[in-house]
């Protein structure tokens, strides 16, 4: 691979934590829960009635046709905003680079479920002739990455990639990929996801995988305790710009760190369910390692995937321990924001990037929250409670699918 280096010049982030960066990241380096009870829909019937909504957002002033907001599902209207904070963070002038060049990269595990279950009531209330027009190009996966590219004339390499949870990382890791080759100079990166509706709810409700701690939502996501019972669904989009270095410099850009090491892996086991002994894991954070060029004990901070699930905290600390050795157990601060933010599915990993590159920058640690009893087969630093201040050289990120997905981010402190 060519020694092309990756660099993040800009961040957009929406969670349930808040509407930007900023937001989140403040609130994830307080410990505050964003879960609480649904209000999208009457979820009263549901065994789990909790998770962490995206609140009062207005997307269509990030829109230049506010035409376009209105025929967008909801995982768009996170999409696209959090690709022009990325690109505004980013200062880079669309007019001034050479757009066939810069490309757009922005999954979603599960795509526009909101458009399809309105779009089916629709048909089954009033027929076919009623179904929006639109439903298709809604709802499908791909179409947040197609209206970003539209929004800024991207000609670049241009994809949606979909590995569940795992979508984000794999899609940021395959932007860097790209870049490295130099078939691009830029790439807008990252994933989307707005699942909270009655049919998602039901589904993973009905896989008995969702927390049911109803009466303390924000106590609900509860990673590596011994009392966790399940994930808590959440929603946003985080994006990043990823560009090549020397492009990143002649345009005099800030940049916020390395983007210096990915690695993919299956664990060729289970629709749902971890591979045990944590191999699957453990290999792509191996690769992501040797891309990096960063020996196990050079990792200073992992943001885990850490979904608050019985079988998953434990594999992914099994995981953990293969791959870092003995570092994993004598220095290395482990911790799961998606505590604080739920799980964003698709999009999970790239506001988890932004958490390790904020990590990096301000030298603080988020905590996992809630973690009062830990599980002894658990037994990492999980960073309980409160968030830490330490010295961050190197982060790591990881994010893992159903289907057996995979993938590893390691970012790096910039150094010229």
């Amino acid at each position: 691979m060519s020694e092309r280096r990756v660099v993040v010049t800009g961040i957009g982030a929406i969670s349930p934590l808040g509407h930007d960066l900023d937001a989140t990241w403040k609130s994830l380096k307080e410990g505050r829960s964003g879960i609480t009870r649904i209000e999208q829909f009457d979820a009263s019937e549901f065994p789990c009635q909790i998770a962490g909504e995206v609140r009062n957002f207005d997307p269509k002033p990030f829109y230049t046709n506010s035409k376009d907001a209105r025929r967008s599902d909801r995982y768009t209207q996170f999409a696209l905003p959090a690709a022009r904070m990325a690109m505004d963070d980013s200062g880079m002038d669309p007019e001034s680079v050479d757009r066939t060049r810069i490309g757009v990269m922005v999954g979603s595990g599960i795509g526009g479920l909101h458009t399809l279950v309105e779009q089916h009531t629709v048909y089954i209330e009033k027929g076919a002739p009623r179904v929006s027009p639109f439903v298709i190009p809604m709802m499908i996966a791909n179409i947040a990455t197609g209206m970003i590219s539209m929004e800024y004339g991207f000609g670049g390499p241009n994809m949606a990639i979909v590995t569940a949870c795992a979508t984000a990382n794999n899609s940021i890791g395959e932007a860097w990929r790209i870049i490295k080759f130099g078939d691009a100079e830029g790439i807008l990166a990252g994933g989307a996801e707005a699942a909270i509706r009655d049919m998602g709810l039901a589904g993973f409700s009905n896989m008995r995988a969702l927390s049911c701690r109803n009466d303390e939502p924000e106590r609900a996501s509860r990673p590596f305790d011994v009392d966790r019972d399940g994930f808590v669904m959440g929603e946003g989009a985080g994006v990043v710009m990823l560009e090549e270095l020397e492009h990143a410099k002649q345009r005099g850009a800030k940049i916020y760190a390395e983007l210096a090491g990915y690695g993919v892996s299956a664990d060729a086991h289970h629709l749902s369910a971890p591979s045990p002994d944590g191999t699957g894991p453990a290999r792509a954070m191996q690769m992501a390692m040797k891309h990096a060029r960063v020996n196990p004990d050079e990792i200073d901070y992992l943001n885990a995937h850490g979904t608050s699930t019985p079988l998953g905290d434990i594999a992914e600390t099994r995981a953990i321990k293969v791959a870092c050795g003995d570092h994993a157990t004598s220095g290395l601060a482990v911790s799961s924001t998606k505590s604080m933010t739920g799980h964003l599915l698709g999009a999970a990993g790239a506001v988890e990037l932004a958490a390790c590159i904020m990590a990096v920058r301000e030298g603080v640690i988020p905590p996992t929250i809630n973690l009062e009893n830990q599980d002894p087969e658990c037994d990492l630093d999980f960073v309980p409670n409160e968030a830490r201040e330490a010295k961050v050289r190197v982060a790591a990120s990881n994010g893992f699918g159903f289907g057996g997905h995979n993938a590893t981010l390691i970012v790096k402190a910039f150094e010229g």
